[in-house]
């Protein structure tokens, strides 16, 4: 039997991700989003919801146009929760936590060397919802640390250690399930 509720944001898991914002004279920023995913692959477009009221990276995103989605493995779960209870505006994340800022390419905004993927962004457009203001936004290059590397030089999931946001948890991404298509091969039960 179902049982329901009042209306939520119960969509999960959802990733974890850092995201870089810098402006002019500032020093650069950290915040930790989870409210975060791809919207189109041709171009490729990507998007962050980011609350607008008290929130440093906000204004950061808004004013300069750009951020950097920096994709932490599981080990820095710590370090990206620590990201998401602190202000940018009182803290510098970057030197109490220890990682390390590296210039990006197509952006003010740092990537973040520790991570093991970054996807440089510069904001399309914003769309104000309530609570949170979405930046959609353009990926103008995407880096891997050069570990994250398969011998082929694809992305190894495995060595990048992604994990998602449930219910207020950090939980580690599970073994593989399949791949695209693998249902086509046997006949589903």
């Amino acid at each position: 039997m179902k049982v329901m509720k009042e209306p939520s944001t119960t969509l999960f898991p959802v990733p974890t991700v850092l995201v870089t914002s810098q402006l002019e004279g500032v020093k650069p920023n950290i915040i930790t989003i989870a409210w975060t995913g791809i919207l189109n692959s041709d171009p490729p477009l990507v998007y962050i919801s980011v609350r607008p009221q008290n929130r440093h990276s906000h204004r950061l995103i808004k004013e300069s146009g750009e951020f950097v989605i920096n994709i932490p493995s599981s080990g820095q779960a710590r370090v990206v929760d620590y990201c998401g209870t602190v202000s940018g505006k009182d803290t510098d994340k970057f030197e109490q936590t220890g990682l390390t800022p590296v210039p990006a390419s197509r952006v003010k905004a740092p990537l973040i060397a520790e991570c093991p993927v970054n996807l440089e962004c510069r904001v399309r457009q914003v769309l104000p919802l309530g609570s949170h203001d979405v930046f959609i936004a353009d990926v103008l290059a995407v880096h891997y640390n050069e570990e994250a590397l398969d011998e082929k030089g694809r992305p190894d999931v495995n060595k990048i250690s992604p994990y998602a946001y449930c219910l207020g948890e950090y939980r580690q991404m599970a073994d593989k399930l399949g791949s695209f298509g693998y249902s086509r091969k046997k006949p589903v039960d």
